[in-house]
């Protein structure tokens, strides 16, 4: 079942949003080579823990950490470790936090160093396609819409979209109706109303966008061991347009 917000309601997420924002420009400042992925959870439990608010994925669904931390081949949910950051490597940082019983959710890829001209297309295919996916986000279109128009921008750039996986709705609980899919076709799929508040996350392979389970046990990475990059921002429908409750200025 789709849980609508009042305006209220979005108020609050959006300053959750708000918070989540500066601890991801914190998180962003200190990936550097050599940091441990563990060292990044560490510093994202204190920032959040001192803003008031409450780790969404510690604890969820058995998940150990505060954040995923997936470098590389490694799409979504690696769980932070001692492994340190090397030159080249990309790395997403994907973080949810319960702010005054309200979730929000946003995830962005980093540059580790110097990376390759393919690491950084890659990059900014995926930031793109959160563009174009939000873009599609309104009272009347369908989630369909939205899927449809990441997957032909990814697909026309030469890069694969993730099938396994998709982005949802958000609110008192951290996953909620509807699931929202990065592929798909126009004018199917759930009528987008005002007091959604979703979570679009595009998911992209520089490779084939099979998946496989990681050895923790919890990430997923690519099949073929090809680049993935992930970006992800939490969005409210309001009458007169969509606000993007996590974007970074």
């Amino acid at each position: 079942m789709i849980k609508l917000k009042t305006q209220k309601e979005i108020e609050v997420m959006a300053e959750g949003g708000k918070i989540l924002v500066g601890i991801m420009k914190g998180l962003g400042e200190i990936v550097k080579v050599g940091i441990k992925t563990s060292e990044l959870n560490r510093v994202a439990e204190t920032l959040i823990l001192k803003s008031g608010g409450k780790p969404s994925f510690k604890g969820y669904r058995g998940y150990p950490a505060v954040i995923c931390t997936s470098v590389n081949e490694e799409v979504v949910h690696a769980v932070p470790s001692e492994r340190r950051l090397e030159e080249g490597d990309i790395v997403s940082l994907d973080i949810g936090m319960e702010y005054k019983g309200f979730h929000t959710d946003m995830a962005r890829t980093f540059a580790v160093g110097k990376i390759s001209s393919k690491a950084k297309k890659l990059i900014e295919v995926t930031k793109e396609a959160l563009k174009i996916g939000i873009e599609e986000v309104g009272v009347g279109n369908t989630l369909g819409d939205i899927g449809f128009a990441i997957q032909k921008y990814v697909e026309s750039q030469g890069f694969g979209v993730v099938r396994e996986l998709c982005g949802h709705g958000i609110g008192k609980e951290i996953h909620e109706d509807p699931q929202i899919l990065n592929y798909g076709e126009k004018g199917t799929g759930y009528k987008i109303k005002e007091g959604m508040v979703l979570c679009l996350e595009p998911m992209v392979t520089a490779g084939d966008w099979r998946l496989e389970k990681a050895k923790d046990g919890h990430g997923f990475k690519t099949k073929d061991n090809s680049l993935s990059c992930h970006f992800e921002d939490t969005v409210a429908v309001l009458r007169d347009g969509v606000k993007i409750l996590t974007v970074i200025r």
